[in-house]
């Protein structure tokens, strides 16, 4: 009986001590943060301060003006609305991404770096920011998104030079279009490209 009486105090004197010391530090303690990664659509945000430095937006239009005064086509585009054929919304800035990839890549860090002033400023430019998109995903099926980066960049290869030139010629286009599509902006004005 003794053992009993002495064992229920004991077991009492724990509960008491878990229930006053145990339980506020547990209810006090920081939970962790929901979800370990950064969500999807914010590893596809660049910051909107990219878009206001004047001088780099200056450098980007005049090189791309310089380059459309040596296109000798006026009949093809490559970037414009029909590279979001068939592209969700929320895919947009990660199609963007590709494109600026491959821009770079292929156009401004190939012989084209030194036919034109600021070319090597604007490809670190660019690639900083695709580097800011690293961890931008696509969601879905990739299908529709690899048909029309094929067609943008073989329409490139077919025209030789003058793919590159307009590639270039047009980068003032590719800056807008980052733009709408991986900042807020089209959220708060409506987006310029789509209306």
């Amino acid at each position: 009986m003794a053992s009993l009486q002495s064992w229920t105090r004991c077991f009492t004197g724990w509960i008491f001590f878990c229930c006053c010391c145990c339980l506020p530090l547990l209810l006090t303690s920081p939970l962790p943060p929901k979800g370990l990664g950064v969500p999807a659509h914010h590893a596809c945000r660049l910051k909107k301060i990219n878009f206001q430095l004047p001088f780099m937006r200056n450098r980007t239009y005049t090189l791309a003006k310089m380059a459309r005064a040596s296109d000798q086509d006026t009949d093809n585009r490559l970037i414009g609305q029909q590279l979001y054929v068939n592209i969700k919304e929320n895919n947009r800035c990660y199609m963007m991404k590709r494109v600026t990839e491959i821009i770079v890549k292929d156009v401004l860090l190939s012989e084209a770096r030194d036919q034109y002033p600021y070319t090597r400023e604007v490809a670190e430019f660019l690639a900083s920011m695709t580097s800011e998109l690293s961890r931008c995903k696509f969601s879905g099926h990739k299908e529709h998104i690899e048909k029309n980066l094929e067609e943008m960049t073989s329409k490139m290869k077919k025209l030789g030079v003058n793919g590159r030139n307009k590639a270039i010629g047009e980068l003032n286009l590719l800056f807008d279009y980052i733009e709408n599509a991986c900042t807020d902006i089209s959220k708060k004005g409506g987006n310029k490209k789509e209306k």
